[in-house]
Parts: structure tokens; sequence; C-alpha cells
């Protein structure tokens, strides 16, 4: 049930979205600035999709349109979600950029492409990546535990995705703005 005396945000990981008051819903939709965010007009979009931050939700139950927030997401790597057992995140990789060859001895991962094209390869051995595959929009990749590999971006825009790891791989709250942000 709506609280009357509650706003509520049409996409809470939007800066300065519309707020709507539930007395009044279909008339009083108003941007405020609140703290931390950078005081914008709601029709100034590409100010927008410049600041587009996202958080750590974890280990909080959470709900999100998995296609949208990957495609928003401009980072290298951004944790989205990080609970005992299990971490999702976020990833943009730069035209002819890569993942960086790497190997997760003690888990699985799964990778989501939702925009772009690129090349993956896995192998037993750093040196021996004999399974190779291209991948496009929807493409889903599961990477063994032991498996060395890589992904690389073949297309002519970015390549957006999202990677499940289980257990987590990176810290609660991991933020890679770039490639050479990464701690591996």
């Amino acid at each position: 049930m709506y609280n009357n005396y509650k706003s509520y945000f049409s996409y809470p990981y939007y800066l300065n979205t519309q707020r709507f008051y539930s007395q009044n819903m279909n008339l009083d939709y108003s941007i405020h600035s609140y703290r931390n965010t950078v005081n914008m007009s709601m029709y100034d979009q590409d100010i927008e999709e410049e600041y587009t931050m996202f958080m750590d939700y974890g280990p909080e139950p959470y709900v999100v349109d998995m296609e949208e927030i990957t495609k928003e997401n401009n980072t290298f790597r951004t944790a989205l979600w990080t609970g005992d057992y299990l971490q999702l995140t976020l990833m943009s990789i730069d035209v002819g950029d890569d993942i960086g060859l790497e190997v997760h001895h003690d888990h699985d991962q799964f990778l989501r492409i939702e925009e772009g094209q690129g090349i993956v390869q896995m192998g037993d051995t750093e040196d021996q990546l004999d399974y190779e595959e291209r991948v496009y929009d929807d493409f889903a990749v599961f990477v063994p535990a032991g498996k060395w590999h890589n992904l690389t971006n073949t297309g002519n825009t970015p390549l957006k995705l999202y990677s499940i790891y289980a257990p987590p791989e990176h810290p609660h709250g991991t933020v890679h703005e770039t490639k050479a942000d990464d701690d591996h």
C-alpha cells in the first residue's frame, strides 16, 4: 500500500529523477537536488548518462532490469550485488580491449553479453587457449573453475556485459572505472 506522506522515485539509480508524491500522484512531479548528486535538469540527458552511478546492493534483496542497467554502465567493472556465495558485476569493455587473461581456481563464472560483440577464449593453461567462440548480444558464456579465459571486444562500440561469480571474486563495493584500476 502506498504511504500518502512518502515520496516515490521512478528509477532509484538515476540522479535527480522525477519524484512522485502519492497524495497527488498525477499532478506533482518535480526535480529535487539531494546530497551527493549533481544539480542538473531532467532534460539534460547527456549529463545524466555521464553521471549514472551504481552501488553494491548486496546482501540485501534486490530486483533490477539487468538489460537496462548493464547497457547504462560505463565502468570497466562495478560490483552491483555481493552476497556470501554469489556476486554480480557490470562491465563495459572498450573497443579493441579485453577483460584480461585470468583464471579462477575456486569458482565458476557466468558472463552474459547484453550489447556488442567479441571473442571468448578458454583453455587449461594460459599459453594454450584452444577453445574460441564469437559472442554477440544475448550470448551466455560459462567458465568452469580452473579454466584460463579472456573476452576481447571485436566490435566498434563498447561491449556491455554482466558477470556472475560463485563465490564472489571482488570485495563488496568494487568499482574499477577503467581496466587500469583493476587489481589483477
